[in-house]
C-alpha cells in the first residue's frame, strides 16, 4: 500500500483541495504583479503631470521594471530548484509590498524609478516560482485546468486594475496605486503559510554564478538602454559631436550575451552547473514558443504603455474614462477563460493559442487603421474587448505549452527562461514603441507647426514640451488661449503617432503568430486532448 493510500480517501481529498487552494494563492500574487502593470499604466499621464516626468523618464518607469524582471529571472529560477519555490515565493512577494510602499512614497522620478527598480526584483522571485511550483503540482488533464483557472484569475484581476487605477489617480491619488499592494500581498502571504507545498529539485547541485548572472543582466539591460536612450543621447553621435553612448553600449550587450551562452554551453559540455541548462533549447516546443512568446510581449506590452497616453492627452479622457475603455480588454480576457479549459480540450492548446493571436493581431491592426480624433469610445472599447478575448486564450495556453514537454525537476530553469524572455520582449516593446511614439509626436508636430503663422521659438517650444511629455502636456497647452491652435495641431499628430505605433504592435503580433506555426504536435498523451482521450477510453475499457 502506498503512502497516499494509507492516508486514506478523506486524506487524500483534503490535500486535494490544498492543491487548488495553493494555485488560488499563486494566480493572486501573480495576478498583483499583472494589476499592478495595468494600474500604473492608466495612472501615467497624471504621475507625469505630478512629479513632472520627461517622456524619457516615463519609459524608464515601466521600462525598468520589466527589464530588472527579466534580468533576474534566470538566476531566481534557479535559486528555487535549490533552496525551495515556496520560500522564494513569498520573499518575492515582501520585497514587491516594500518596494510598493516606497513608490507609492515617492516624491520625485528616479525615487519612483529606483521603487519601480526594487518591485522587478520582488517580481521576478514571484513570477518564476510560481509556474514552476503549477508545472510540479499539477499534471496531466489537471494541468490544463489550473492553467485556465490561473488565466481566468489574472484576466479578473486586470479587468478591476484600470477601472481601480482610473479611480485612484482621478478621485484619490495614484499613489494608492502602488499601496493598494500591501492589503493583497497579506492575503497572498497567509496562502502562501497555509497551504502552499514546498517544491524543488534535489538534483541540482546548489552554486550562484556571479559571472553568468552579470553577463546576463548586462546583456539585458544594455539593450533596453540603448533603445530608450537612443532619442535623448543620439544613436551615434550627440549633440555636440562627441560618440553617442548608445552604440558603445549595445555593442557590450551584444558581447555580453554571445559570452553568457558560451560559457553556460561550455559549462554544461564540462558537466558543470549552469544557472540554465541550454539544452532545453533543444526541445522544439520550448524553443518555438519562446520566440512566439518574446515577441508577442513585444507587442503588448508596448501598446498598453502607448495606449494611456493617447487616450488621456489627446482624446480629452479623464484616467478613470481610460480605465473604464481598457477595462473592457480585461472583461473580453476574463470571459474568455473560463471557456478556455473547454476549447483546448476540444481543439487543443496551440490552436487555441494561435485563434487567440490571430485575434490580438486583427483587434490591434483594426484600432490602428481606425484611429482618429473622432474616434467614439464605443468603437475602441469594442476593439479592445476583442483584443482582450485574444489575450485570454493565448497568454496562458502558451506558457502550458512553452512548459509542456520540460521535466518537473527543471521547471525552474525552463519558467525562469521563459519569463525573462517575456520580460525581455515588455522591456523591448516599452522601449520601442515609445521611442517610436516620441520620434514620430515629435516630426509631426513639427511639420504640423512649419506649415502655421507661429514664431519660430513658440514653435520650437511647443515641440519640445509635446515631445518631451509623449503628448501628456497637450491639455495644458490648449487651456492656454496662446497655444490652443499649436496644440490642435499637437493632437492630430499624437494620433497619427498613435497610428504608426499600433500598426507596428499589430506587425509584431503577426510574427508571433507565424512563430507558433513552427511549434510541434505534442509527443504526450497529456497535453494532447485528442490523445489523452482515447488514452483515457483505452484505460476504462481495460478497467471493465
Amino acid at each position: 500500500m502506498s503512502r497516499m493510500d494509507a492516508r486514506g480517501p478523506a486524506s487524500q481529498i483534503a490535500e486535494n483541495d490544498r492543491r487548488w487552494w495553493a494555485l488560488a494563492t499563486i494566480a493572486l500574487g501573480t495576478a498583483l504583479v499583472i494589476m499592478d502593470a495595468t494600474i500604473v499604466n492608466v495612472a501615467l499621464p497624471v504621475v507625469i503631470r505630478d512629479l513632472d516626468l520627461t517622456a524619457n523618464q516615463a519609459e524608464w518607469m515601466n521600462a525598468i521594471y520589466s527589464l530588472v524582471f527579466a534580468a533576474l529571472l534566470l538566476t531566481v529560477g534557479h535559486l528555487g530548484d535549490v533552496r525551495g519555490r515556496r520560500v522564494l515565493f513569498a520573499a518575492g512577494m515582501v520585497v514587491f509590498m516594500l518596494a510598493s510602499v516606497a513608490a507609492g512614497a515617492a516624491a520625485g522620478p528616479w525615487l519612483l524609478i529606483c521603487a519601480r527598480f526594487a518591485q522587478g526584483v520582488g517580481a521576478s522571485a514571484m513570477l518564476t516560482s510560481a509556474l514552476s511550483s503549477m508545472n510540479a503540482i499539477f499534471r496531466g488533464r489537471e494541468r490544463g485546468i489550473a492553467f485556465a483557472v490561473y488565466g481566468s484569475t489574472i484576466g479578473g484581476m486586470a479587468a478591476v486594475g484600470p477601472l481601480v487605477g482610473g479611480w485612484l489617480a482621478t478621485e484619490v491619488s495614484w499613489r494608492w496605486a502602488f499601496w493598494l499592494n500591501l492589503p493583497f500581498g497579506l492575503l497572498v502571504l497567509a496562502g502562501i503559510w497555509l497551504v502552499l507545498p514546498e517544491t524543488r529539485d534535489p538534483q541540482v547541485e546548489p552554486h550562484f554564478d556571479l559571472l553568468a548572472a552579470l553577463l546576463s543582466s548586462l546583456a539585458m539591460g544594455g539593450v533596453v538602454f540603448a533603445l530608450i536612450e537612443g532619442a535623448t543621447y543620439g544613436w551615434w553621435r550627440q549633440a555636440s559631436g562627441a560618440i553617442s553612448p548608445v552604440p558603445i553600449v549595445a555593442a557590450l550587450s551584444v558581447l555580453a550575451m554571445w559570452w553568457f551562452l558560451a560559457r553556460e554551453t561550455g559549462r554544461r559540455s564540462a558537466g558543470l552547473p549552469t544557472m540554465v541548462d541550454v539544452g532545453l533549447l533543444r526541445l522544439p516546443t520550448l524553443r518555438y514558443g519562446l520566440v512566439a512568446a518574446t515577441i508577442v510581449a513585444f507587442g503588448e506590452f508596448g501598446l498598453m504603455f502607448t495606449l494611456p497616453l493617447l487616450l488621456q492627452g489627446t482624446l480629452g479622457y479623464s484616467a478613470l474614462g481610460a480605465g473604464w475603455l481598457l477595462a473592457s480588454l480585461a472583461v473580453g480576457a476574463f470571459l474568455v477563460s473560463g471557456a478556455t479549459h473547454a476549447l483546448t480540450q476540444r481543439l487543443g492548446q496551440r490552436t487555441v493559442v494561435r485563434i487567440g493571436l490571430a485575434l490580438e493581431t486583427v483587434a490591434v491592426l483594426g484600432l490602428g487603421l481606425m484611429l482618429s480624433l473622432s474616434i467614439t469610445a464605443t468603437t475602441i472599447a469594442l476593439w479592445l474587448f476583442v483584443y482582450g478575448l485574444g489575450v485570454g486564450m493565448a497568454t496562458a495556453q502558451l506558457s502550458s505549452v512553452i512548459l509542456s514537454e520540460v521535466p518537473p525537476r527543471q521547471g525552474g530553469q525552463a519558467s525562469g527562461l521563459q519569463s525573462t524572455l517575456r520580460q525581455l520582449g515588455s522591456a523591448l516593446g516599452i522601449a520601442v514603441l515609445g521611442t517610436l511614439l516620441v520620434t514620430s509626436l515629435g516630426t509631426g508636430v513639427e511639420d504640423r507647426l512649419a506649415q502655421t503663422s507661429l514664431p519660430a521659438a513658440v514653435r520650437a517650444q511647443v515641440v519640445e514640451v509635446v515631445r518631451g511629455s509623449a503628448g501628456a502636456a497637450i491639455p495644458a497647452l490648449d487651456a492656454n488661449p496662446a497655444t490652443a491652435a499649436a496644440a490642435a495641431e499637437a493632437r492630430a499628430a499624437m494620433v497619427e503617432a498613435s497610428r504608426h505605433t499600433a500598426l507596428f504592435a499589430s506587425g509584431a503580433l503577426a510574427l508571433g503568430l507565424l512563430a507558433t506555426l513552427a511549434l510541434p504536435r505534442p509527443h504526450r498523451p497529456e497535453d494532447d486532448p485528442h490523445a489523452a482521450a482515447a488514452t483515457g477510453q483505452a484505460t476504462g475499457a481495460t478497467a471493465a
